[in-house]
């Protein structure tokens, strides 16, 4: 799994971080997402897939 990610579509909402915090961060200045891993561990799949899913802004791009 490859992961993307695009801060200016980013809200700030933190569901990632919430969900997959191996992979994901957060800019303390204004809560903008900062990715961590791009190609996280297998067993972090559904974690980052869900986390895709729920982000508010579509900031976040998973590939297989």
């Amino acid at each position: 799994m490859k992961v993307s990610v695009d801060q200016d579509k980013c809200i700030g909402s933190g569901q990632c971080v919430m969900l997959a915090p191996d992979v994901f961060d957060q800019r303390d200045e204004d809560g903008i997402v900062v990715l961590r891993d791009a190609n996280p561990p297998s067993d972090l799949d559904d974690d980052v897939s869900e986390a895709a899913h729920v982000c508010p802004g579509l900031a976040i791009e998973v590939e297989d």
